[in-house]
């Protein structure tokens, strides 16, 4: 397998480019003895989130799609505390030579002191040596991302963490399987 070395990156639209928002993380882990098509799995069945994530519940989608993600597909789900809509802006399902992506764009709908926007994208890349690199990051508008943003421990960091690891996690068990 001849793999450029050079790693992708997230695509972001102009009004969410990291840094010029109010809050951002990154989250990344290079694992080995998975792939980018094990990964997508456990991410793309909505159904599984709540069994490795606790931070992902009541997942619905309004469309008649679902529960598998898919593109332009709309969707709700509750996390941090928040109902958050959804509608998957970018959906590139894994293909050998690049990278797989899936991304939303979130909302929680408010006033001016609790509307929150927001792009979560993931990024699942198969690396030489039976490695994956598995990335997500979001970027978010509002005044609660403020807040999230100036949190100490970062709650969005450890809990973008947790869905990264129990991503691995599943998907090395369902290999077992």
């Amino acid at each position: 397998m001849n793999q450029s070395l050079t790693q992708s990156a997230i695509v972001w639209p102009q009004d969410y480019l990291p840094g010029t928002t109010d809050n951002f993380a990154s989250n990344e882990i290079i694992v080995a003895g998975l792939t980018a098509h094990d990964i997508w799995a456990q991410l793309n069945d909505t159904r599984l989130w709540p069994t490795y994530y606790s931070n992902a519940q009541d997942i619905r989608f309004h469309d008649g799609s679902g529960p598998l993600l898919s593109a332009s597909a709309r969707f709700c789900f509750t996390t941090f505390g928040f109902p958050v809509e959804a509608q998957v802006c970018e959906y590139v399902p894994p293909v050998e030579g690049q990278a797989a992506r899936i991304a939303w764009y979130g909302w929680v709908e408010g006033d001016a002191q609790s509307r929150l926007d927001a792009i979560h994208a993931w990024l699942f890349e198969d690396l030489p040596g039976n490695r994956v690199r598995i990335l997500t990051q979001e970027s978010q508008t509002g005044v609660p991302a403020k807040q999230l943003a100036s949190a100490v421990p970062n709650p969005m960091l450890n809990a973008h963490q947790e869905w990264i690891v129990g991503l691995a996690t599943a998907a090395r068990n369902a290999r077992v399987k």
